[in-house]
């Protein structure tokens, strides 16, 4: 989901899941949740406070974290959008959880796709032992009124499913493995 439209979903409160973002290279997680108060961000670390962005003006805006304000200034190009926050700039890429989680291998090298998001099993697409290609539906899942494509991340053969239709799941639940094509 490119940045855009995934801070539309979020400021309309559409979004409750974990996040995962890619700052100046590094990889950082993050889950916003709503609160009373709005919303609620808690990051790796165990560290936590009410946040919020209100835009000014295209590019400008104020993040307010545990009743702090600071100005943002922000440039969105794609999926990257360059911030200057506290007189530093910054690249953070939003990274997809469907993708990230999509890709999950163990340690055995199979690639394992997981909900992203705690929800119901409306379709099982595939059948074990099935040959699929990177971007086959695996599987659709509904969370929160939203149906949303479960993609196998790589090619490969259908070595386990972990759900069935109308079965709910867990944040972070396998759904399907793949092996790895020829393994």
């Amino acid at each position: 989901m490119p940045f855009l439209p995934f801070m539309r979903l979020w400021e309309a409160g559409e979004i409750d899941l974990h996040h995962t973002f890619n700052i100046d290279g590094k990889t950082h997680a993050l889950w916003l949740s709503r609160s009373s108060e709005g919303y609620r961000l808690e990051l790796a670390g165990g560290r936590s406070g009410p946040v919020a962005l209100v835009e000014k003006h295209k590019g400008e805006a104020h993040l307010i974290v545990d009743g702090r304000s600071e100005p943002v200034v922000y440039v969105v190009d794609g999926d990257l959008v360059h911030v200057h926050l506290g007189g530093q700039s910054y690249a953070v890429r939003y990274i997809d959880p469907l993708v990230a989680l999509s890709g999950v291998s163990d340690d055995a090298g199979h690639n394992v796709a997981r909900a992203p998001m705690p929800g119901v099993v409306l379709s099982v697409r595939v059948s074990v032992g099935e040959r699929v290609t990177a971007g086959t539906v695996v599987a659709i899942i509904e969370s929160m009124k939203l149906e949303t494509a479960i993609r196998a991340s790589q090619d490969g053969v259908v070595e386990k499913i972990h759900v069935r239709d109308g079965e709910s799941f867990d944040r972070d639940a396998a759904l399907v493995t793949l092996s790895q094509e020829g393994s």
